[in-house]
């Protein structure tokens, strides 16, 4: 599905960026991975024969640095937009949210993934088939409580999407958003434990959902048959949360 299309997975090192980049390695993607930890992505990149670059969200100079590494290597076919402020960011009722938190979430969460789409914008272009897939989350859906700073910027990511979709379609360049529950990972270990049964016991699928499950959605978005889906926002959750 993905042989000779080069895609990019930010947030690669663990969790769902890794399952996701094992995913597009099963169906032959060749891949960069780029992380924050640089010990982490590159563990990652060397058991999947993949390429390991060092970036900070946070930080455009860090990521027009990655933009600028990945043109001179051609084409990019893919980006996931993966990495994100995900850990210790609820709890809090919105009184009680400190605004260096605020900050940082949209900082990472939004601006980040804004100016990793531009970086990457002219490579996807000129591959003829570009395709993005911006990861949000299902809460930003069906508003969950005492986690505002995390589900404002995941809505931002949502409606991003869409106005993307517009302006990157003429290229036929096509953007999509998946939108997961809570998942399996160590990065949802502090979340309390009443929140994870109500998932688990109130989707269509009951149980646990681990990154793997979702991994593949994320990697048919990135292959050309997926442009029809253009702007759409895709809850990857068992079925918590539908959408018309």
């Amino acid at each position: 599905m993905l042989e000779g299309r080069r895609i990019l997975v930010t947030g690669a090192a663990r969790g769902l960026g890794r399952a996701i980049a094992e995913a597009c390695a099963a169906q032959g993607a060749r891949l960069v991975l780029a992380d924050i930890d640089s010990a982490g992505v590159q563990a990652t990149a060397k058991a999947l024969g993949a390429q390991a670059e060092t970036v900070d969200l946070g930080d455009p100079d860090s990521i027009a640095a990655l933009g600028e590494a990945l043109g001179e290597a051609g084409a990019l076919h893919g980006l996931i937009n993966c990495a994100a402020l995900a850990t210790n960011v609820g709890g809090m009722g919105f009184e009680d949210i400190e605004l260096e938190l605020w900050d940082r979430a949209q900082r990472i969460n939004v601006r980040g993934t804004w100016l990793m789409t531009r970086a990457c914008a002219p490579l996807l272009r000129a591959s003829g088939s570009g395709r993005v897939v911006n990861v949000a989350s299902d809460t930003a859906l069906w508003g969950a409580p005492k986690l505002l700073s995390y589900t404002a910027s995941k809505g931002a990511v949502m409606a991003m999407t869409r106005s993307l979709a517009r302006e990157l379609g003429p290229d036929r360049v096509g953007v999509t958003c998946i939108a997961p529950g809570i998942l399996t990972t160590e990065s949802t270990d502090y979340v309390p434990e009443a929140r994870h049964r109500l998932y688990q016991e109130g989707s269509a699928v009951s149980g646990p959902q681990s990154a793997e499950d979702v991994a593949g959605t994320a990697a048919f978005l990135v292959s050309e048959a997926a442009l029809t889906l253009t702007g759409q926002v895709l809850p990857v959750n068992n079925g918590y949360v539908f959408v018309t």
